[in-house]
């Protein structure tokens, strides 16, 4: 038997798994309650954790786990053992349905944006039963919600379920109208594509902000970088093919979906796609191939790097966000079908993300704010800051063919000859490809690509989700009231077309003519994460997320001051890290090398005729440097105290993104000048060039 097909989903308690193992009755109400979304049936709970129990004892576990995703950005696991005693000094093995429901982890230590304090500490975990428990680390993990004593979502499945409830509900009356009454659920379906480097470990560890702070805050461009696009889908090395088997073994016997691997444009830069997969299953996934890209590295001898922006100068690494609409039945809402212009459901459905895009920028814009994806924004990598949606000609001649009330022209599609008589004609897609638009009609589908790659992608499909929901409801309520459905179809996509067409955009989102354009459109430009957020707290905002039932003002809240506080620790972390690096390691290798010139230039000195023109020029040069160092280090210390004595969230975030890190920039400058002209063997980090090209 093939390999894969022996290892793939061996460690989860998956359908099949629960059919075998499950009474047929209990199996039945399990998946009927999962497949509609309703709440579990508590009865059945004794009798699937038992299973679960007996099915991971089997495969070597030890303990259970309630796996969940507080506002870390990353995982969380608390291990209690199977174990019970008996009255006779053994033990038995248990884990009771109340297990499996409910945990109660503390509240308090994880961050909750002032929801929870050490005296009011009990949070809860809920089992997710829709997404499938599974054992790593001789673990059973339970995927779950986790919130607040008082109910308050602390986590990011719980506002990602409620999303995926509140689009269900409006998709439903939408597909209805169009006949489908079989329908019985519309599901989110996301495919993240996951970017990342990898670096020598040992290199990583001489490296003090690799460390700490996941990105080099120093280091000069070695002679050659990315351009000559040598690396993108290069031959894979064999020390990171090995890396890449070993992944993908790990996650396929996990149930994840790893389906396509390749180098990125960047060296050392390389990616990782899975197939779709349902919303918060496909979160779950990504948060173990995250987990997994940095434990599996580490038995290569490497480190996985999943900050956005690791090295200055090359490309940065993003999470592309593929988002589409499916019912139970099969049918995609964003599948165009050979002729897009007679299929009613996916232009409604186009119409309505025009709209919800235009009049939600600013959502899609803080669901990708962090300070790390800040470096990447606007970048040659990513896209810029300015939402936009890239539709390609084709479907944009189709909508405004409807918006003029003209009959759209099928011939503009063609086939394409290649010209070489032995490759077979094929035929071209709806749209090109825009690798500069944050948000592109890719086929079927919606490729967000704004998000960076140490995100949870939860934050992104939960806007999304709720826009695209609101919009629907809008949409419904009218049609469900139409005498003719095609003619009033038509007039909502004349109206989106009208009211909404400056969000559509097929050109270069990098060119400067685009910056202008879309400042004359009245697009927002939220450069960064200080910009961006304070708009989630928005009247309008607060009431769409109440009225869809995602998000109370109060969790709106304590989401903008986690944010905004992770914001600021991560630049105070990094300002930390540099004046460490500055005072420890670069002002005392400046001066040991400028003292070695000083001798030479002494020693030359003494012999006639001998010219020191160079050692004191490079003397000259390299004091100046280490003064203007020492002085700007002096100043960034001075700059963070300050902005630490800040009370204010906003202020305190803004003194960061406006004083220290234009400090640490220039720190950077005269820096990366210094290391340009200083030997290797004086120099106390390893060198972009070592640390980008050495596996």
């Amino acid at each position: 038997m093939n390999k894969v097909y022996e290892i793939f989903g061996s460690n989860v308690f998956n359908d099949s798994v629960m059919k075998e193992r499950l009474p047929e009755e209990i199996y039945i109400a399990l998946k009927s309650t999962v497949k509609e979304g309703k709440t579990i049936d508590s009865g059945i709970a004794d009798t699937v954790a038992n299973a679960m129990k007996e099915w991971a004892i089997e495969k070597g576990a030890t303990h259970f786990t309630h796996w969940f995703q507080p506002l870390t950005g990353i995982t969380a696991e608390k291990h209690d053992s199977f174990i019970s005693p008996t009255d006779d000094g053994h033990i038995i093995m248990e884990f009771s349905g109340k297990e499996l429901i409910k945990g109660e982890p503390d509240a308090s230590s994880f961050p909750s944006g002032g929801l929870r304090a050490t005296f009011e500490a009990r949070g809860y975990t809920a089992w997710d039963p829709s997404s499938y428990a599974f054992v790593k680390d001789e673990t059973l993990c339970i995927p779950t919600a986790f919130c607040s004593y008082s109910g308050e979502a602390l986590d990011q499945k719980t506002p990602l379920l409620r999303s995926m409830e509140a689009i269900n509900k409006q998709a439903l009356r939408i597909v209805r109208l169009f006949g489908y009454t079989d329908v019985k659920r519309v599901n989110v379906t996301v495919g993240p594509e996951q970017e990342y480097f990898l670096v020598d470990k040992k290199l990583y560890d001489k490296r003090p902000d690799l460390i700490f702070c996941g990105r080099t805050l120093i280091g000069a461009m070695p002679p050659k970088g990315q351009e000559m696009n040598d690396h993108y889908f290069g031959v894979i090395k064999p020390r990171v093919a090995s890396f890449m088997r070993e992944l993908d073994d790990e996650l396929w016997k996990l149930g994840v979906l790893a389906k396509t691997e390749h180098n990125e444009v960047a060296p050392a830069q390389h990616e990782l796609a899975p197939v779709f997969t349902t919303t918060n299953i496909a979160a779950d996934h990504n948060q173990i191939t995250m987990e997994m890209m940095k434990k599996i590295a580490l038995r290569h001898g490497l480190v996985c790097l999943l900050h956005e922006k690791p090295y200055d100068g090359v490309n940065g690494s993003g999470k592309h966000n593929n988002w589409s609409l499916c019912t139970d039945t099969g049918i995609n809402f964003l599948k165009p079908g050979k002729n897009p212009d007679k299929n009613p459901l996916f232009l409604l459905t186009l119409a309505a993300i025009i709209k919800a895009v235009d009049e939600h920028q600013e959502l899609l814009r803080i669901s990708v704010a962090t300070a790390g994806n800040d470096h990447r924004l606007g970048a040659n990598e990513a896209p810029p800051a300015i939402i936009s949606i890239f539709l390609g000609d084709e479907l944009t001649d189709i909508l405004e063919s409807i918006a003029n009330g003209v009959e759209h022209d099928n011939a503009k599609r063609i086939k394409m000859n290649i010209g070489a008589d032995i490759i077979p004609v094929i035929r071209k897609d709806n749209t090109d490809r825009n690798r500069t638009s944050p948000f592109a009609f890719t086929g079927n589908k919606f490729e967000f690509r704004m998000l960076g790659s140490a995100s949870s992608i939860s934050d992104t499909n939960v806007m999304l989700n709720i826009m695209t929901a609101d919009v629907f409801e809008s949409f419904a309520d009218r049609l469900e009231k139409a005498d003719d459905l095609n003619t009033e179809i038509n007039l909502i996509i004349k109206e989106v077309m009208q009211e909404h067409r400056k969000i559509i955009f097929n050109g270069d989102g990098y060119s400067d003519e685009w910056k202008a354009e879309a400042e004359k459109r009245g697009l927002l430009n939220l450069k960064s994460t200080v910009d961006a957020l304070p708009l989630l707290k928005s009247e309008s905002n607060i009431a769409l997320f109440e009225k869809h039932k995602v998000l109370s003002r109060t969790e709106i809240n304590s989401r903008v001051d986690i944010v905004l506080e992770n914001y600021t620790k991560t630049v105070h972390i990094e300002a930390l890290t540099l004046i460490d690096m500055m005072n420890r390691g670069v002002i005392p290798a400046i001066t040991k090398y400028t003292d070695s010139l000083c001798g030479a230039v002494l020693n030359k000195k003494s012999i006639a005729a001998v010219d020191t023109s160079v050692e004191e020029g490079l003397i000259a040069r390299l004091s100046a440097a280490n003064r203007e160092i020492y002085t700007l280090t002096e100043s960034l210390k001075m700059e963070v105290a300050s902005a630490e004595v800040t009370t204010d969230n906003i202020e305190r975030a803004r003194e960061y993104h406006d004083k220290i890190l234009k400090l640490m920039g220039d720190i950077r400058e005269f820096t990366d000048s210094a290391e340009s002209v200083i030997p290797p063997e004086y120099w106390p980090y390893p060198s972009y060039g070592e640390l980008l090209f050495n596996i």
